[in-house]
């Protein structure tokens, strides 16, 4: 593609004709806040182990025609500028071949939110603000647990059949005057009862009633992609569940601190926030 960055592997131990083979490729070469990035590692299909990393967190690779392929998440409040990535292989005859370069992160201006809430709902309790404390570490565990299969198949789905194309991710929020914590997800508007489908291929991580969240479904795609359906009116799964792209997972509500009836759509690529809506434009590999 026009935007893909070719960049050849370094390899002091190589011979020539490996290092002349082998290659790293980013599409997109250059990346925002909150986007998402493939990196493909071409030119030693016999390779025994490919890993890596952007800006020191870990890049999961899985086979990918003649190379291997990884999602690389640039989180909604990553710091722009140039980014340090690196890549090792395994050849197949136990060579370490490295390579490392930087990637290009640019700002992204997001939209303000201001809205106003019960004060319950803003102003906690110390009781409540420790349960929210607990389910928000349960959450960060499970994002960092790291299935090693890859689940998910092609391109992602849109998680609501409504015209509403999502608005929100990013928004620095301000909740009866005071500035909170970013928007990290996409919120569609839906009549309450609406289907709620499982953006693709992947197993229930946790079917639960929190908070902030309400009644919400996360679904693991595998090497560290989550899926995160919020303020549910209830789920048609439960935990353990396997869930094909497409299929129905639960139903629109405005359980939680919600304003009314709509879906929070967001995505984890480990503890990562990325923006669902660009999830979904991705050409992924089947």
């Amino acid at each position: 593609m026009a935007f893909a960055l070719l960049l050849a592997l370094l390899v002091a131990a190589a011979p020539a004709q490996a290092r002349e083979a082998l290659s790293v490729r980013w599409e997109p070469r250059v990346v925002r806040q909150g986007d998402v990035a493939m990196v493909f590692v071409t030119g030693l299909p016999d390779a025994k182990a490919v890993e890596g990393s952007l800006a020191g967190q870990p890049l999961t690779f899985f086979p990918y025609g003649d190379g291997y392929a990884a999602l690389a998440g640039i989180d909604l409040e990553a710091r722009p500028g140039m980014a340090t990535w690196r890549v090792g292989v395994m050849d197949a005859r136990d060579r370490p071949l490295k390579a490392s370069g930087r990637l290009q992160i640019r700002a992204r201006k997001f939209p303000v939110q201001r809205l106003t809430l019960p004060r319950e709902m803003v102003e906690l309790d110390a009781p409540t603000l420790q349960r929210v404390e607990e389910e928000s570490k349960r959450l960060r565990t499970l994002y960092a647990t790291i299935t090693p299969e890859r689940h998910w198949r092609g391109r992602f789905a849109k998680p609501v059949g409504v015209p509403d194309a999502g608005e929100g991710f990013g928004a620095r929020r301000i909740i009866n005057g005071q500035p909170r914590a970013p928007h990290a997800g996409l919120d569609y508007s839906a009549d309450a009862g609406t289907p709620v489908v499982g953006a693709n291929a992947g197993h229930v991580a946790l079917v639960a009633e929190y908070f902030f969240p309400g009644r919400l479904v996360v679904l693991d795609h595998g090497l560290g992609l989550y899926t995160l359906y919020f303020h549910l009116e209830r789920a048609d799964v439960s935990d353990g569940d396997r869930v094909e792209r497409g299929q129905i997972i639960g139903r629109v509500g405005a359980s939680g601190r919600a304003t009314g009836p709509h879906l929070h759509f967001a995505a984890h690529l480990r503890q990562t926030r990325i923006d669902p809506a660009l999830l979904l434009q991705l050409r992924l590999p089947e």
